[in-house]
């Protein structure tokens, strides 16, 4: 009779996936990894918290080699509002997340290797990255954007993309949790246009929920200011996880003491994953967090993923020192734009922080 051979389980079809990584350091008969702030030392025959860099024969392999999902979409959808008004970004992603969070929305592709039910959606196609460029171009993309899952995990390969990329022509930007270390970040600086980071809230219990630590992103934000990454942050409001007033404002004063000019995306919650019986995030929690963040001192506050009142202008980029409308937006189509490539405003030409035309980059104002 013959003997039928068991078909591969996602881990072992993403372990053939992998290459040498370099964001690694030794210790005695370990592997030290430094891609995220979970800084995990890692034995032979052994993975980090992410399930997807491991220690075979002395070396710490990691992905490599494919994608989990490509698409191209409007750069908003990341969201960049500061990047490139009405462009595309060809978006791509791997595999993996080194957190767990309950309300996540790409777990089918974050949560391979912890959730048996999202390794069934796993489906890596081998990719190259010439090939992911010439994609971007024949899309018009002018952007690359790593995401979907957590990008720091497979940095080593979104480095090597973004290389080319960067000989293309196109920019590039991660979305990321911003679990970072200080040599993740020294890594992508060269590589990395601009960064997306989720920040989940101002609390350490909270952080402890997804698997984090709320110290460590702190510190990543402070660090990808201060080596001048374009940098946006996302707070997505999830009742009764970090909707607080007080939650809200402590992030709001972090933010603002970073930089005023740090654009701050206040995002409403939907049903999804291990949270379907948590109720969408209301409106008016919505426009409070956006206040709050203004009240703070934050020149660019936007809601997004909930349709607001015409009048509320939470898409809508004004001028900080004149009040014009810059860049006019519904979802994630552009409806105006009177941003010139030199990123001033029209009316009275004060600068506009951003990536707003080639070879121009207004750094955030540093307090």
């Amino acid at each position: 009779m013959a003997t039928v051979t068991p078909a591969a389980t996602a881990r072992e079809r993403l372990a053939a996936l992998t290459a040498k990584g370099s964001l690694v350091r030794e210790e005695g008969d370990r592997l030290r990894c430094l891609a995220c702030g979970h800084r995990c030392l890692v034995g032979e025959g052994k993975e980090g918290v992410c399930r997807v860099r491991f220690v075979r024969d002395g070396e710490l392999r990691v992905p490599w080699g494919y994608v989990a999902s490509i698409a191209a979409d409007p750069i908003e959808k990341k969201p960049f509002f500061h990047v490139r008004p009405g462009a595309t970004a060809l978006s791509f992603g791997m595999l993996g997340c080194d957190y767990k969070c309950p309300f996540c929305q790409n777990w089918e592709i974050s949560q391979t290797g912890r959730d048996p039910d999202a390794d069934a959606f796993a489906s890596p196609r081998p990719a190259t990255p010439e090939g992911i460029v010439a994609t971007a171009l024949a899309e018009g993309a002018s952007m690359v954007t790593s995401t979907y899952n957590e990008p720091l995990i497979t940095a080593e390969w979104s480095g090597a993309v973004f290389a080319e990329a960067h000989r293309a022509g196109l920019l590039t930007s991660f979305v990321s949790n911003g679990n970072a270390t200080t040599e993740v970040l020294d890594f992508l600086r060269p590589l990395v246009d601009a960064f997306k980071v989720d920040l989940k809230g101002m609390s350490e219990e909270g952080y402890r929920r997804v698997g984090g630590r709320l110290s460590v992103v702190l510190e990543a934000l402070s660090g990808l200011v201060e080596r001048e990454f374009w940098v946006e942050v996302v707070t997505l409001v999830v009742p009764g996880h970090n909707d607080s007033d007080e939650e809200l404002r402590d992030a709001a004063r972090f933010l603002r003491a970073l930089s005023p000019d740090l654009p701050w995306h206040v995002t409403a919650f939907h049903p999804d994953y291990r949270m379907n019986g948590t109720l969408p995030t209301p409106l008016p929690t919505l426009l409070r967090a956006a206040d709050i963040g203004r009240e703070e001192g934050l020149r660019y506050v936007y809601t997004g993923n909930l349709p607001g009142p015409a009048d509320s202008g939470g898409e809508t980029t004004c001028c900080p020192a004149c009040r014009e409308i810059l860049v006019e937006r519904r979802g994630f189509r552009v409806l105006r734009c009177r941003i010139g490539a030199d990123g001033a405003c029209p009316a009275c030409h004060a600068p506009i922080p951003g990536l707003w035309g080639p070879g121009i980059k207004n750094l955030p104002e540093r307090p």
